[in-house]
């Protein structure tokens, strides 16, 4: 060990994650979109199915999946794979989910994204991210996905940019939610609960219009949470 410095030799995992995305940086022309986005009505709803459902809880980023799904069925161009001289544009959402595990990380799918309750992501997910924490997921839980989301606002991050996984085309950098002072349509300053999301796009396969569209679109369903499809039906209570 030298006096100024430990020397860590890379471990598998943190060579295949630097290979990766060194080469991610290298051959994807990646430019990016920002968005503020106000969570109120999210926290509140939120709220609402926790009281639907004693003793189940959901997190932000189980309603943040399902919304995004929702967007890229909006806006399906977006959810895409680049494959050399073609694109391959999925008709689910299948969703990769940054994960934080010892060492490095890892990217479980949650996969039909789109067509899963809001319960039904949150139970898989918990799943997923425990298997992950004890290196048992499977190669097809983490190879694949048609988008990513990388959320490091429970760290109190307020912004950041993603490095695209490739193949995929796209993915999401969620930061935390704060509250600011913002203004009313009649501009009467208000306080509002804010977070701030980046959009990092293959510009290759999607242009700045559609990756506005999809930011847009992601928008309004955490906005307009009833778009979001949250409320359970009875027998999703009863399951």
């Amino acid at each position: 060990m030298s006096k100024d410095y430990l020397v860590r030799p890379l471990s598998p995992m943190r060579k295949v994650i630097g290979a990766r995305m060194s080469e991610a940086k290298r051959a994807i022309p990646h430019f990016r979109l920002k968005a503020e986005i106000e969570v109120d009505e999210l926290l509140a709803q939120r709220n609402e199915l926790h009281q639907s459902r004693a003793g189940s809880t959901l997190s932000l980023n189980d309603l943040f999946i399902k919304a995004c799904a929702q967007a890229l069925m909006d806006v399906p161009e977006v959810n895409v794979q680049w494959a050399d001289d073609e694109l391959h544009q999925f008709a689910s959402a299948d969703i990769s989910i940054v994960t934080a595990v010892e060492g490095g990380l890892t990217t479980p799918i949650v996969r039909k994204a789109e067509s899963k309750s809001i319960w039904q992501i949150s139970s898989e997910v918990k799943e997923l991210t425990a298997r992950a924490a004890r290196n048992e997921l499977r190669m097809q839980e983490i190879l694949g996905g048609s988008f990513s989301i990388s959320n490091l606002g429970m760290y109190g991050v307020d912004e950041f940019d993603a490095i695209i996984n490739p193949p995929q085309c796209a993915i999401l950098a969620i930061g935390a939610a704060s509250s600011r002072c913002v203004a009313s349509r009649d501009r009467t300053p208000r306080v509002a609960t804010v977070m701030r999301v980046t959009l990092s796009a293959d510009h290759r396969a999607i242009d700045g219009i559609l990756a506005a569209r999809f930011l847009t679109a992601f928008k309004s369903r955490i906005e307009a949470p009833d778009q979001i499809g949250a409320i359970p039906t009875e027998h999703e209570c009863n399951a």
